[in-house]
């Protein structure tokens, strides 16, 4: 009975820590651009939201116990640099200003349409720097109390908006092949799996506190409370699927923030719209510190201590006051080059390490996969900004799965092929002739 409590206590806090209040108005603009794709849309949203995080778990317990476990797997160096890409990505540049940004769209706006962004931005990262720099029991009361209320008014949108849908499915130009795409890449916004190779530690760390500290019990406890959260996830952003694509909105331009109050209000009414503004703010508010501690934990250790952990705070406030204020769409279109970029390196390195570390120990077929996707990446990234002639685009548009963003499955897997050859032939010439 224990351990069933156990799991359940960390799978919800799981949960939690990836339940970005942002990451609600991803799933809703989703719907409302492919109709009537909704499966497989839900099914490629899953995959970079849902079963690549599961893994990025995966692959910190098969590795040790913190990302600097799985990035020695590979090279002393990934870690710190890796490291760095990713809590720059979940930290000041995307992730903690959508905090903010959410917060006014949702919470401030609708009630205060004309509230100044700026003070609003300001007044936020003040909180966030606050409790950041001096931790108080403020954030674990509102994480205690909005996050459940959040959820629960989530749920009962969700399921009104099931039973009683506001129109048919929204009018779409989209292919099946598309909308898998739009689908698959706007997973990466989520940015689920970077936060899943961090907060991987922290999930092992309370197993071992609860008493699991036998590797086969602590990653058993880790791995069934991944799954608990990787559940709770797919209901909710499944849902939130849904009624975007029978939202009855026609404009497919509609700001993401703008679409969610509108789902709110037609399915909760302006009183349930009111408490889902309220939780969302105070729930941004919580991630913003959380994550904001994090990153100043984290380049602080990074810098031996040379940068102090409140000077990164309140560097990192700084910057993120300043991209909130471009609000959550700007943001989002910012976002998406350096997570074309640096996504397909992540999880690259997750998929090959939970499919293959028990087995392959050599160092040369990751690597080998890992350059060859980093490769791809950076073709995509030249595509994404526009830099190269069409005659280039042509020729690289041949790579199967390019011209949707995939680029990088097959290149990645004839390097870690490549690399897998490689290390049979240096150890036959190490191993001593036997005959």
């Amino acid at each position: 009975m224990k351990k069933y409590k156990d799991i359940l206590t960390i799978g919800f806090a799981l949960f939690a820590m990836f339940f970005g209040a942002g990451n609600l108005l991803l799933p809703p603009f989703i719907g409302l651009q492919i109709g009537a794709h909704i499966t497989v849309t839900i099914l490629a949203f899953g995959l970079t939201g849902i079963i690549l995080p599961f893994f990025g778990i995966l692959s910190i317990v098969q590795s040790g116990s913190s990302f600097h476990d799985l990035g020695n797997r590979i090279h002393p160096q990934l870690a710190p640099i890796l490291g760095s890409i990713i809590m720059l990505c979940i930290g000041p540049l995307i992730a903690i200003p959508r905090t903010a940004a959410t917060t006014y769209e949702i919470a401030v706006l609708p009630s205060f349409p004309d509230f100044n962004p700026i003070w609003s931005s300001i007044l936020f990262f003040a909180a966030t720097w606050g409790l950041t720099i001096v931790p108080s029991k403020v954030v674990d009361i509102i994480g205690n109390f909005f996050t459940p209320l959040l959820l629960l008014l989530l749920l009962a949108l969700i399921v009104l908006g099931i039973v009683q849908p506001q129109a048919d499915y929204s009018p779409s130009s989209l292919s099946t092949l598309e909308a898998f795409s739009l689908g698959f890449t706007e997973g990466y916004q989520t940015l689920d799996v970077f936060a899943s190779v961090i907060f991987a530690g922290i999930i092992i760390s309370a197993a071992k506190s609860k008493g699991y500290t036998s590797v086969k019990e602590k990653n058993k406890v880790v791995i069934i409370s991944g799954i608990v959260s990787a559940s709770c996830l797919f209901l909710i952003y499944g849902g939130l699927v849904y009624l975007g694509a029978t939202s009855g909105v026609t404009d497919k331009d509609i700001p993401r923030s703008l679409l969610l109050i509108q789902i709110a209000q037609q399915i909760l009414g302006p009183y349930g719209m009111l408490g889902i503004a309220l939780s969302i703010g105070l729930a941004c508010l919580t991630t913003a510190i959380a994550v904001t501690s994090a990153v100043g934990t984290f380049f602080s250790q990074l810098s031996g201590g040379r940068l102090s952990y409140k000077l990164i705070v309140t560097i990192c406030c700084i910057l993120s006051a300043a991209f909130a204020v471009k609000g959550v769409d700007s943001i989002i279109q910012f976002a998406y080059p350096p997570l074309a970029f640096a996504y397909p390196i992540v999880i690259t390195l997750v998929l090959y390490i939970v499919l293959f570390g028990r087995f392959i120990k050599s160092k040369l077929p990751y690597i080998g996969a890992l350059i060859a996707s980093t490769t791809v990446a950076v073709l995509n990234v030249i595509k994404v900004l526009g830099l190269w002639s069409t005659d280039f685009l042509t020729i690289w548009n041949k790579i199967p799965l390019f011209d949707i963003d995939l680029g990088w499955v097959i290149p990645s897997i004839i390097g870690f092929l490549t690399g897998y050859i490689i290390s049979l032939i240096q150890a036959k010439k190490i191993t001593p002739n036997q005959s």
